[in-house]
């Protein structure tokens, strides 16, 4: 029989189809194949050689003469650098100009690499960068809000195959992230305990849907995905910002990043995905009740007109099965 069941980080209810659910092998029949990349593209603004094609250069990782990690502004932001924060209520128009920060964060050098092929100590140095320019978007006091994020594949919504992710600096707290926070805040004022916490010791303890266990993090499938080997990557020491993250950490998370995505190139064919990281601000790094994360989400499903209508998902591929897959699925 179907179960409901309710996120509790989202609030969001699934439909976990049992009766329609899919082997997590059957999943690889919705990936497209994709041509194989070539390391260098003459005509890829990201490749080297092609820096002038970009736009003001904001930070780079050097090995030796050459760059390894390149951030750059992005040449058609979401939000403009220049201008003032301002409020401008009319009515029941309520408008605020789209001022913040928009950076692309060039991976590598190699056009067909990404952090699923990437030696560790590459993915470490991604964590490093990730760090370092959140911490600099925050730094703007137009920002409200940043968000991290990864498109892998066309499905994903990603517009230039080499390899980068983003990072965006608003001038509103987006309400997804809102409402995330004020379950974790009824969550804590109900037990003294942060949801997150509870999450993670619940799931470390009942092990059927955990993909790997190291040292700092626990990697997992959560108990009402919302979609088909939707993973999240949660911190074990308890802490609502990102930056906070400790070096020893930082090289955890590149650990458990790096096997995730590899299990889904080897196991799943390199499908879609999209990878973002959720935090709250610096100075909420002492809250008790918030919990930094990293999700990863597959696109090997589409949602269609019950999930626009209702907001709730319905979810083909079962959890345990999915994190079962995910465990046995290769690395190399």
């Amino acid at each position: 029989m179907p179960e409901l069941r309710l996120n509790l980080v989202t609030r969001e209810w699934v439909i976990i189809a049992t009766e329609r659910a899919k082997r997590p092998e059957d999943f690889k029949a919705a990936v497209p194949e994709r041509p194989v990349p070539p390391p260098y593209l003459a005509e890829c603004p990201f490749c080297p050689g092609n820096e002038g094609k970009t736009t003001e250069e904001r930070f780079r990782i050097s090995e030796g003469d050459a760059w390894k990690i390149r951030v750059v502004a992005n040449k058609y932001p979401a939000v403009a650098t220049v201008g003032e924060k301002r409020w401008i209520p009319d009515g029941f128009r309520r408008t605020v100009t789209g001022v913040g920060l928009h950076e692309v964060i060039i991976e590598s050098p190699a056009h067909n690499m990404n952090p699923a092929l990437m030696e560790l100590g590459h993915v470490n140095d991604l964590i490093g960068v990730y760090r370092k320019r959140f911490v600099e978007a925050h730094r703007d006091p137009r920002v409200e809000h940043v968000i991290i994020f990864r498109n892998h594949g066309e499905g994903a919504g990603t517009s230039l195959e080499h390899p980068h992710s983003q990072i965006i600096g608003v001038p509103v707290v987006p309400v997804q992230f809102r409402d995330r926070v004020q379950a974790a805040m009824h969550f804590f004022d109900n037990t003294g305990e942060c949801l997150f916490c509870h999450i993670l010791n619940k799931e470390k303890g009942y092990g059927v849907r955990v993909v790997l266990e190291t040292a700092h993090f626990l990697t997992f499938i959560p108990y009402a995905a919302l979609s088909p080997f939707h993973t999240w990557v949660f911190p074990k020491r308890h802490s609502a910002v990102f930056s906070d993250i400790r070096d020893e950490e930082a090289a955890d998370l590149a650990m458990n990043l790096k096997t995730v995505l590899s299990k889904f190139y080897w196991g799943l064919d390199n499908p879609d995905y999209n990878l973002v990281i959720r935090s709250s601000r610096p100075e909420d790094v002492k809250n008790e009740y918030c919990h930094w994360y990293l999700s990863v989400v597959p696109r090997v499903t589409k949602a269609a007109g019950f999930e626009l209508g209702s907001g709730m998902f319905i979810n083909t591929g079962l959890p345990e099965e999915s994190a079962r897959f995910l465990r046995d699925a290769p690395i190399a």
